[in-house]
């Protein structure tokens, strides 16, 4: 008996100092990322740059072309695609983006005349106290709306790229990509050197399940909202929206937030169409365009892309992002994901490890 209540206290105490371990690590990390998150955001780029680049340079390397050569040559193709993607839509683009801020105000009056059309119509089916309010909504919150919906996207970007701006992102990124690439295997060896003996295939065996969940994800997501892009993107063009170029791009590359894409790109397309025809077949082009891109994204690309292999729910992904945008801004938006995925495996493991302990099996010793 006195040997069972000695062990019991000894498993007790080596889970309560693993916990301590745990949680003076992530407070560590926490302040370090409150003290120098004006500096991370073009490391965090460079290594989620690395990280997904790095399969193809390992097979260049294995081809027998030096890891160096290697690096350079998958930047400069990668840099290419990227100026040659910008030359050809950047003028499409900025017209349409100047357009779009040079008619806003006719948009704005456009769109407060179609509700207050509306509410006429509708006039006899409502409540008075709902009439009231939304003839407030049609002629005097509009433009408070979207007032505020421009500031809130001015902070989203000043809060991005107030200390580290793009001239910096540009000249610093890509030399520090180009050492993180270079070097990941000797990073990776690194670290995996530090592993404590007893454990390195304990802790090996989470960080590849990690690196599944991330891989899959990444490189995954990353192929739906190019795809959800050019559906949208060409399918507002067909409609003759106008701006539809600009609308459908931006939905597609939100939609890495589950649903927050097509909403936020639905919503804009029905206002745009509301303002541009003045009637509702546009209105219903529009939504048969997002309901076959979002259709298509349920069914057809997220199986294909990603399938159950990522163990990330939606509600977890949505959660994260708004958390990490909250607590570090663009930066936290950017590691919302690995980190989510990362706790995810820890707990999961922990979890297990619960289950078959004696803390869950085994009453306590009298």
């Amino acid at each position: 008996m006195q040997e069972n209540q000695t062990e019991y206290r000894r498993y007790l105490r080596v889970q309560w100092q693993r916990l301590a371990l745990v949680v003076a690590v992530l407070l560590l990390l926490y302040f370090c990322f409150r003290l120098f998150s004006s500096i991370l955001l073009p490391f965090v780029i460079s290594a989620g740059l690395a990280y997904f680049l790095d399969p193809l340079v390992t097979r260049m390397e294995r081809l027998g072309i030096p890891r160096g050569i290697g690096t350079l040559l998958v930047l400069l193709a990668f840099g290419v695609a990227m100026i040659v993607f910008a030359l050809v839509l950047y003028p499409v683009i900025a017209a349409q983006a100047a357009a779009f801020i040079a008619n806003l105000p006719t948009y704005v009056q456009t769109i407060q005349t179609q509700l207050a059309t509306l509410l006429q119509q509708m006039q006899h089916r409502l409540p008075p106290n709902w009439q009231v309010k939304l003839q407030d909504l049609a002629s005097n919150q509009m433009g408070a709306l979207v007032s505020y919906a421009g500031k809130a996207a001015t902070n989203i970007i000043g809060g991005g790229f107030a200390v580290v701006n793009v001239v910096t992102l540009l000249v610093v990124t890509p030399i520090i990509t180009f050492y993180f690439l270079r070097d990941w295997p000797s990073i990776i060896r690194h670290i995996d050197s530090w592993l404590p003996r007893p454990y390195e295939g304990l802790i090996r065996a989470q960080a590849v399940e990690i690196n599944r969940i991330l891989s899959a994800w990444i490189r995954g997501q990353a192929i739906c909202c190019l795809v959800l892009a050019a559906i949208y993107a060409t399918g507002l063009t067909i409609i003759g929206l106008n701006l539809g170029l600009i609308v459908g791009l931006s939905a597609g590359l939100l939609s890495f937030i589950p649903y927050v894409g097509t909403v936020l790109g639905g919503l804009t397309a029905i206002l745009l169409s509301l303002s541009q025809n003045g009637g509702w077949h546009g209105v219903v082009s529009v939504l048969i365009v997002f309901a076959i891109g979002q259709g298509l994204n349920d069914y057809v690309i997220q199986p294909r892309f990603l399938g159950d292999r990522v163990g990330l729910s939606a509600a977890w992904v949505i959660f994260a992002l708004f958390a990490g945008g909250a607590a570090f801004g663009f930066l936290g938006i950017m590691l919302a994901v690995p980190v989510t995925a990362t706790l995810g495996v820890i707990a999961r493991f922990w979890l297990r490890r619960y289950l078959q302990s004696p803390l869950y099996l085994d009453a306590p010793p009298e």
